[in-house]
């Protein structure tokens, strides 16, 4: 088994958690209360920003054969993810240029950065964010909501696109020489703070 096999194998269970997160719940519903899904929009624009310093940081210090996925996904993130999270904060009017981070995103966010000082330890921090929206996307599509904004939302991650970068990651990581006992500890701290994420602050 891959390294990243196994620890999609181990944070299975975050994912069932996130599944039957209120916030997560509310969204597959299409039922979720608009300001909370405002303040969610506002802390994951944040999130998103640094999730691209990350890409970026990794890809100076990638082998040759990843430099390309690395700087593709960090244009993905900044121009993909942060258009809809432009245009879905349009709708439920959100402050994106306004928002402060929450103690749940200082936290990530913080983790994701200085895992990155290492490559290894950071392809192995950042993955839980792909394959977790990537695996709630599926889960999610497989019974959309009826609201077309919240559906929006789902659509992305369940992308075919946005899979095959997942797939990506996983490539990377496994073939990155990480050690797996490193490799577990900073995946599932991710999975930890990817989870900790859906608890919208005020």
């Amino acid at each position: 088994m891959s390294l990243s096999a196994h620890l999609e194998q181990l944070g299975l269970p975050l994912v069932e958690q996130q599944l039957a997160h209120p916030t997560v719940a509310g969204i597959a519903g299409g039922e979720l209360p608009e300001p909370v899904f405002r303040s969610w929009l506002e802390q994951d624009y944040l999130f998103l920003l640094d999730y691209v310093r990350v890409f970026s940081r990794l890809a100076w210090q990638a082998p040759d054969a990843h430099v390309g996925d690395l700087v593709d996904l960090a244009h993905a993130t900044f121009h993909d993810e942060l258009s809809l999270h432009r245009s879905l904060a349009a709708e439920f009017g959100a402050d994106l240029e306004g928002a402060v981070k929450g103690r749940p995103c200082q936290a990530y966010t913080a983790f994701l950065l200085d895992a990155a000082a290492s490559y290894p330890d950071g392809l192995a921090a950042l993955y839980p964010c792909m394959w977790g929206y990537s695996t709630l996307g599926i889960r999610l599509a497989g019974k959309p909501p009826a609201d077309p904004r919240y559906r929006r939302w789902i659509d992305t991650y369940a992308d075919p696109g946005f899979a095959g970068l997942t797939r990506r990651c996983a490539q990377m990581l496994d073939e990155s020489g990480a050690e797996p006992a490193r490799a577990q500890h900073f995946f599932l701290e991710g999975m930890r703070h990817e989870l900790a994420f859906w608890d919208v602050p005020a």
